[in-house]
């Protein structure tokens, strides 16, 4: 008896050093996220300090409303995905999965108001290399060289979240995902929440420096 308990002992352990691994492994790569977005964030900075009234003008051309429906939409997400998380700790399956499916419906729906955003502003010829854009003064060229790149950047980081989470919604109705073993759904939310975490900031420093 004592032997087998011993046994249970060791293999709990096992999987516990298991858990706090794969944890540690994405908080070092959430590191090196924030490390990328770091180093556009300062060359934000230092493009802003050189060009202010540059920056205020073309910002008054993007779309606020649709930047904070955007923002709404994520935090709403963040929100979806730690309740599926918690559902899951519960044992309540079926909420979980609702839960997800949720945080993946709002990850698209950002990305088509996204698109649309863009294409709004292609269609009038704001665009890296258009003649439109090159006319304009250096500091308006520089803001929307950085609001192509970070906005495009963080809408891969969206994309990608949409299949991790996808995958995570496949391994709950699997039951590879279950109430003693859900350190791949924690991950996949720590992930959501940086993608996020980065859109709070992009959001002020490119529609509410008007």
């Amino acid at each position: 008896m004592n032997h087998n308990s011993a046994a249970d002992n060791h293999t709990a352990a096992h999987v516990h050093r298991d858990d706090v691994g794969a944890k540690l492994g994405m908080w070092l790569f959430l590191f090196t996220e924030v490390l990328l977005f770091g180093g556009m964030f300062l060359a934000y900075a230092v493009y802003r300090y050189q060009y202010p009234d540059q920056f205020r003008i073309a910002a008054m051309e993007l779309n606020t409303g649709i930047g904070t429906l955007n923002t709404v939409i994520l935090l709403t997400s963040s929100l979806t995905v730690a309740l599926s998380i918690a559902a899951i700790q519960k044992k309540n399956k079926f909420l979980s999965i609702i839960m997800l499916t949720i945080t993946i419906l709002f990850a698209l729906m950002f990305m088509v108001n996204k698109y649309f955003e863009w294409m709004s502003k292609i269609d009038h010829g704001i665009f890296p290399g258009s003649e439109e854009l090159l006319g304009r003064p250096n500091g308006q060229i520089l803001f929307f060289g950085l609001y192509y790149v970070m906005t495009g950047l963080h809408g891969l980081h969206v994309l990608i979240g949409v299949v991790v989470l996808l995958f995570m919604l496949y391994f709950i109705i699997k039951n590879d995902i279950t109430p003693d073993n859900y350190t791949k759904l924690e991950n996949a939310g720590l992930y959501w929440h940086l993608v996020d975490l980065i859109w709070i900031f992009l959001f002020p420093l490119f529609y509410l420096i008007q």
